[in-house]
């Protein structure tokens, strides 16, 4: 790994895009280190170890892998990256309320561009092409869920893959809604879950019983990783932070409007004659 004297590239960002070319037991642990980041990698090699499920030789082959001497060296690189990127949150209110000086306009325009370019960027796309994938598969039945905020985002999926394919339906927050969906779960379900941080625990329990249920997991989440992306198939995260102390949906609904497009061009005519058949019902009305 490329480290100039006195600086460390960001971990998180070296794991996203060296994902595909990991070992499935380095996979596992990556996994496991950005579902708990970087507090996981913090521990003993045994410890990180028992957390992927994998053997502490398969951690420090991960490792090396990275491009790092060794595992001290790897915990120095988390711990520059946590100083750096992980400041308190009245800290970060104060800064952010003072603003720059130059206008709420042009600094939420500059805010949010940087943020869906580093959003972009990080994207494994290898995970974008596979969740496009299975949402097209006509075998598998879609579920889409999300909190508080970005449910509104969900709701927005469902609604575009509604009008592309059948067997697409949004889980509700009630508690009858979510276990009928539970039970109703299957090998052929794909569970997706919007889940930014202040993480649900309702969240959590949701996906995880998906998950024993048999449905693939697949997780929309920011760059911190909900703790859903260790039982997660697909984790697909973008940055969150914005010119306010509030977290933002931007680069979420970005990326949700790339997977509409994904599916669009993958359904090709199918996704054509379903919208023919939709316009038709409603001209009729």
């Amino acid at each position: 790994m490329d480290m100039v004297a006195g600086e460390y590239a960001s971990v998180r960002k070296l794991l996203l895009t060296t994902m595909d070319e990991l070992s499935n037991g380095e996979r596992k642990v990556a996994r496991a280190l950005l579902a708990q980041y970087p507090a996981a990698g913090l521990t003993t090699v045994s410890d990180l170890a028992a957390s992927a499920g994998v053997s502490p030789p398969t951690v420090v082959r991960f490792v090396t892998r990275l491009g790092f001497g060794g595992f001290p060296a790897f915990q120095r690189a988390l711990v520059h990256e946590l100083n750096g990127e992980l400041g308190s949150p009245l800290k970060q209110y104060a800064q952010k309320a003072r603003g720059s000086g130059k206008g709420i306009l042009p600094e939420t325009h500059q805010a949010f561009a940087a943020m869906l370019e580093t959003s972009y960027q990080e994207i494994p796309e290898s995970e974008f092409t596979t969740l496009v994938k299975m949402l097209c598969d006509p075998g598998r039945d879609i579920r889409v869920a999300g909190g508080r905020f970005s449910g509104l985002v969900a709701e927005y999926l469902v609604i575009h893959l509604w009008l592309l394919r059948d067997g697409v339906q949004l889980v509700g927050s009630g508690e009858i809604d979510r276990r009928r969906t539970i039970v109703e779960a299957g090998a052929d379900t794909v569970f997706l879950m919007y889940d930014y941080r202040r993480y649900s625990e309702g969240s959590l329990r949701l996906a995880q019983e998906m998950a024993d249920r048999g449905a693939t997991v697949c997780l929309m989440t920011d760059n911190w990783l909900s703790p859903i992306a260790k039982s997660a198939k697909v984790v697909l995260p973008v940055r969150v932070e914005s010119a306010s102390p509030f977290d933002s949906l931007v680069a979420a609904m970005a990326l949700t409007e790339s997977i509409v497009a994904g599916v669009a061009e993958s359904l090709g005519p199918a996704g054509k004659e379903r919208l023919e058949l939709v316009e038709a019902s409603i001209e009729h009305e």
